[in-house]
């Protein structure tokens, strides 16, 4: 409250805005993710096949798209015009899966708008970076109290969207999320601000130089990808073994699941406050850690206390990782805040898609018990990768 306090009367409207349009559309994405493959399953009547097919081509969608983009809005133009235009896309596509039940116009056209509204968030978060350096603003303060509010809409979105979908119909659940998606269009129309971006010889110099060329940047979208690949993995397959092999109630799925969205919160926070003073490698380096500490904490201590207790680290782990992580990719890719940032999704992206392949293949050949050693093995990988980064 303090930081937000000395910031001053502007910083503080603007700083609103943007809090209200990450939380916004954050519900919005909330609401359709949860209940995605429940719909499929249910409303278009697919085989588990095809709905993880549908899985996998959103995701490779998603990444192509989001790049093309990115690449596009580092160049040239106010990022505000290309959020409006994505926000749009996420109203079309909220309506395509209201109206339509036939799974090759989903997987088609579906798809295609889902991987251009997709774009949004990461656009959002390039525009705040560039709005908190152009203002000489706190950039790791700013961005945290932003992600928080996507931890905050994930609190709240999947129970409404089971809600929604179970007592009033899916057509009802996209509607909503359809509307939620138009609100946060003329929010970012009419309270962001536009942030000019004049590039000199240097930046254009920099700009020219693909961030994948550079071995911090590879390692850092390695090691990225791993920690959500680890982090998907135990969300897919948690539930499943608690109950199957740890003979739990299911109910603790969600409790779990809840506990550690939560503590995210004040995680994030924290982390803002002090990666000043420890720096952002440093901060990476002990949430990944701490992330082996819960992935080994679940293979030693399969007690339901334990496993409350060990959420603990998984919030330092996520919190940590979502919001620092993507500062870290913007500061070793300077003057390219929209390619950074969508490299940072993007690893995120990747991550689902081998956790997809992993979780299925290992829990069917060798039981759940495998797929939480894959995790770890995965998490000391990335902790090492993490390590092995070094600050510009």
């Amino acid at each position: 409250m303090h930081w937000l306090i000395t910031q001053g009367r502007h910083l503080n409207s603007v700083l609103l805005a943007f809090m209200a349009v990450a939380f916004m559309l954050g519900v919005a994405g909330a609401l359709q993710a949860p209940t995605l493959s429940l719909f499929l399953s249910k409303e278009v009547g697919v085989t588990s096949f095809w709905v993880g097919l549908f899985y996998t081509v959103n995701a490779v969608a998603g990444i192509a798209v989001s790049m093309i983009l990115a690449k596009r809005s580092d160049r040239t133009g106010d990022r505000r015009k290309l959020i409006i235009f994505c926000c749009l896309m996420a109203v079309a596509n909220s309506l395509v899966f209201a109206f339509n039940r036939h799974y090759l116009t989903l997987i088609t056209l579906g798809v295609f708008l889902a991987a251009l509204a997709n774009t949004t968030m990461p656009q959002i978060f390039a525009l705040a970076r560039e709005y908190a350096d152009n203002s000489a603003r706190e950039v790791v303060m700013f961005s945290s109290i932003m992600r928080a509010q996507l931890s905050l809409a994930w609190v709240i979105g999947p129970p409404l969207s089971f809600m929604l979908a179970l007592k009033f119909g899916f057509t009802t659940m996209f509607l909503s999320a359809a509307g939620i998606f138009v609100v946060g269009a003329l929010l970012v129309t009419f309270c962001l601000p536009s942030v000019p971006r004049v590039f000199g010889p240097e930046n254009q110099a920099v700009a020219a130089v693909s961030g994948w060329k550079k071995p911090n940047v590879r390692r850092l979208f390695i090691a990225s990808m791993l920690m959500w690949t680890c982090n998907t993995m135990y969300i897919i397959d948690m539930p499943l073994w608690i109950t199957s092999v740890l003979g739990l109630p299911e109910a603790l799925a969600g409790a779990l699941m809840g506990t550690a969205a939560g503590l995210e919160i004040p995680a994030m926070i924290l982390a803002g406050m002090v990666v000043k003073r420890i720096g952002k490698r440093r901060m990476m380096v002990l949430a990944v850690a701490a992330g082996v500490v819960f992935y080994g904490g679940l293979l030693l201590f399969p007690t339901r206390n334990a496993l409350i207790v060990l959420q603990l680290f998984n919030a330092i782990f996520i919190g940590i990782v979502a919001g620092i992580g993507m500062l870290w990719f913007q500061d070793l890719m300077p003057g390219k805040a929209g390619s950074a940032t969508t490299l940072f999704t993007n690893s995120i992206s990747t991550g689902v898609i081998l956790a997809g392949v992993l979780q299925g293949s290992l829990a069917q050949q060798f039981g759940h018990g495998s797929v939480y050693w894959g995790i770890l093995v995965l998490s000391i990988l990335a902790l090492g990768l993490t390590c092995r980064v070094k600050d510009v």
